[in-house]
């Protein structure tokens, strides 16, 4: 397979995959960016151009959000036939695409130049799952830290409430309630207590800001309704209260995370979801071996855990895992999970 075809081929998967996931229209606009290489446009070239990998890049998805973003505002209608599901003949959607682009070019160029902010509250139902079950194992108490936050959409995970499968929590009165379909049993039925929650991000997004607010808005599939509902209720909360999100590389600020005193009785927690695989491999390894001796120095009194939730890269399903320390920090597949929160599959 030469270049030209692992791109299409990169395409056409993320086409396929958004479409078994609920968003076939995201799916048809994804797939017509096939069509943009063999065009006369600057999108067109970089996409037929592209110098690293389609999938881990997200490349389709960028495309993507930049026109969904134009539709929002008000400046691609004629993307609305085909978000509503009205338009879905593959040439009918590649030519709205086509035209949409060479209207817009140089603005959707800019598109390309990061990865999707696909910042999804959704996920919290996964983490919560995870430290309901760590709660069984560990202290009861948790200090939480995420990296990859982004707007801090998952910052907010001690103020929203919780349905998994009949197991209930949060505040009572949270302005957001996360239940995601639950496919096999509940996770254990054990309170626990966040203490602390604080992120980090290489280029956090402040929502309090409306422009980073419809940028973030735009990487939501549109067919997800639920994920507009809940992203609203999160950039409301944050408008109000905040969260503790800094801009920092994730492998320098979890290396100063590790090295602060720990309270006793309180579990320090590294969480992420669908980030680790734009760390680069070095960085990895760095948090890898400071997560290693951290894990090493961890006492009953003072645990420590890992929660990810990620892409299998050979199967694209997003695994939901867990290490603790002491505890041989070897990792427990907990389940699996959808992208963005539509359901957990417990194992």
């Amino acid at each position: 397979m030469n270049r030209h075809e692992e791109i299409i081929s990169g395409i056409a998967f993320q086409a396929d995959h958004a479409a078994h996931n609920g968003a076939p229209a995201t799916g048809a606009v994804c797939r017509a960016q096939i069509a943009l290489m063999a065009g006369d446009t600057a999108c067109g070239r970089r996409i037929a151009d592209w110098p690293g990998h389609v999938l881990t890049d997200a490349m389709p998805l960028r495309l993507a959000g930049g026109l969904h973003h134009l539709f929002r505002r008000g400046a691609a209608p004629e993307l609305g036939p085909v978000y509503a599901g009205a338009v879905t003949g593959q040439p009918e959607v590649d030519a709205i695409v086509a035209a949409v682009v060479a209207r817009h070019d140089a603005e959707l160029l800019g598109w390309f130049d990061g990865p999707p902010q696909t910042n999804e509250a959704g996920r919290s139902a996964s983490f919560v799952a995870a430290l309901h079950w760590l709660a069984s194992r560990t202290a009861d108490r948790f200090e939480l830290n995420e990296i990859g936050s982004s707007a801090g959409m998952n910052l907010l995970i001690d103020r929203y409430g919780y349905d998994l499968g009949g197991v209930t929590s949060g505040p009572a009165d949270a302005p957001c309630v996360i239940a995601p379909e639950w496919q096999g049993a509940p996770p254990p039925s054990v309170p626990f207590r966040i203490e602390a929650v604080r992120g980090c991000d290489l280029n956090p997004i402040d929502v309090r800001d409306a422009a980073s607010a419809d940028r973030l808005m735009a990487y939501i599939w549109p067919e997800a309704a639920p994920r507009f509902a809940r992203m609203e209720a999160g950039i409301a909360m944050i408008r109000a209260s905040g969260v503790d999100l800094v801009q920092a590389d994730a492998a320098d600020w979890i290396a100063l995370r590790l090295a602060e005193p720990q309270e006793a009785g309180v579990t320090r927690v590294l969480m992420h979801s669908i980030v680790w695989q734009y760390i680069p491999p070095d960085r990895q390894a760095m948090i890898e071996a400071a997560m290693a001796e951290a894990g090493a120095r961890a006492t009953p009194d003072r645990p420590l855990a890992w929660i990810a939730l990620e892409t299998n890269r050979a199967t694209f399903r997003h695994e939901l895992k867990v290490r603790f320390w002491p505890g041989g920090g070897e990792a427990h597949l907990l389940g699996e999970a959808h992208a963005h929160g539509a359901w957990v599959r417990w194992a």
